[in-house]
Parts: C-alpha cells; structure tokens; sequence
C-alpha cells in the first residue's frame, strides 16, 4: 500500500527492512497476554470429529472458523463471538455479549448465515466449547446443510485462524484496552471490524483485503514466513542466518 509513495521518492524498502526500521523505533505492535479462558470444554454435550485436516481452500464460503474472546469492560468483561471465512480471512458474523452463554455464538452465526452469498458446501469449525456443542448452536448448523468440525481437546492450533483473527483485532485495533460501557465496546468492535475486512491487507490472502478475497476463486498465496525450521547443511547459509539472528 506504501510502495507508490516510496517509489515517488526513490525510496526501496523491502519488507524486512521495513520491520526492522519499526522495530528500532518501537512501533511494532507487542504481543498480547492471554488471561481469560473462554473455552469449556468439559461436558457431556457431543464432540464432533475434526473434517478439516487435509482440507485444500480455493474458495470463500467453503470453511467458517469461529472463536470466542473477551474485552475488558468496566470492572468485568464481554465476549466477542466471530465468524471468519478461512479462505478470505473475512469476518462474515459477529456479536459482543455480557456473558458466556450460547446467545453470543448463536447471534454470530445467524449473522453469517444471513449475510451468505451462496449455497456451497460449507464446512463449520470451531473448538469444543459448550456454546458449539449445544443443541441450539449445532441445530442451527444443521438446519442450513452446514459441516461441523471441531479441533482436538486443548489443542489451539486446529483453529489458529480464528485465533490470529482474534489477536489482530486486539493489537492492531485497540480492543485490548477496557472499555466504559458494552455500547461503547460494541461500537469500537463495529469499527475495528469494518476496518479489518476493508482496509487492511492480509498476508495469507496474497496481500488483498478479506472483502477483495472474499471475491476471488483458486488457491491465495501465502506472503508470510514459516517460523518451522528447515535444516541448514550449507555453511555459507548457517552463517547469514547466525548473523540475522544477532542482530
């Protein structure tokens, strides 16, 4: 989004660089602490088996990732119910609601439903909490021919979707902060939420918003970097790395 400015200047700047520079002048966002649990899932409700392991996305509307999270508001907190479109990173339905109880998750996914653009299949996955596994929730998944899918017990990388979602929104848009009144959270959600569909650029989504890739057919490429480590046998490499890590 920068580049035409850069260029207009003569400037080049890679995205490394960039970091680095931000990074030396204190404006990269700081990772959060997660304090509040939001996921029961110790009940006798039922589980459902994880569809989605070796699933392939080339289109939105195929996988919806939802998640629950908390703001601070007052002296207690809200929880903010999501809906993401996995290909697109969209966030399609949402609901920020006084407590836990399965309201919040059910208004959410009504809201996706309801905003929906076609009738493929459609997978839904989310962790075992009990606002998933009810009936109310579940039926509803039922009643529209969508897919459940939930991830393995305790185990948050099955959904990191939707928890990279929940994270951006916090860092990057100021939900982390505690908030006077659930009317004035609701708005600021409203808001964060507008400008992260419309506005802001996605590295797993090649780059383009959620909204432009809502819209868009075949596989998006990845602009992120893989934080697995690759085995390093070529000493000139080891070396650069070696440096790269010191600074």
């Amino acid at each position: 989004m920068i580049t035409p400015q850069l260029q207009q200047h003569g400037i080049r700047y890679g995205r490394d660089k960039l970091y680095h520079l931000l990074y030396r002048h204190g404006l990269l966002i700081r990772q959060r602490k997660r304090k509040v649990y939001t996921t029961n899932s110790n009940h006798s409700l039922k589980k459902y088996p994880n569809l989605i392991k070796d699933l392939r996305l080339y289109l939105s509307e195929q996988l919806w990732v939802s998640d629950i999270t908390y703001l601070k508001v007052g002296k207690g907190f809200a929880y903010l119910s999501l809906v993401t479109d996995a290909y697109s990173r969209k966030i399609v339905g949402w609901c920020l609601y006084p407590t836990l109880e399965a309201t919040g998750a059910v208004t959410a996914l009504t809201m996706a439903i309801k905003d929906r653009k076609t009738n493929r299949n459609l997978i839904h996955h989310s962790d075992r909490g009990i606002q998933y596994c009810c009936q109310q929730y579940a039926r509803e998944l039922d009643y529209y021919g969508i897919r459940i899918s939930m991830s393995a017990k305790g185990d948050p990388y099955e959904n990191a979707i939707a928890e990279r979602v929940n994270g951006i929104l916090k860092t990057e848009y100021l939900l982390d902060k505690t908030f006077n009144s659930i009317m004035v959270a609701k708005t600021a959600v409203a808001n964060a939420i507008e400008k992260y569909n419309y506005l802001r650029p996605h590295a797993s989504c090649d780059y383009n918003t959620p909204d432009i890739a809502h819209q868009l057919k075949g596989p998006l490429k990845k602009r992120w970097k893989s934080n697995k480590k690759q085995p390093c046998t070529d000493q000139k490499e080891v070396q650069q790395k070696q440096v790269i890590t010191n600074t």
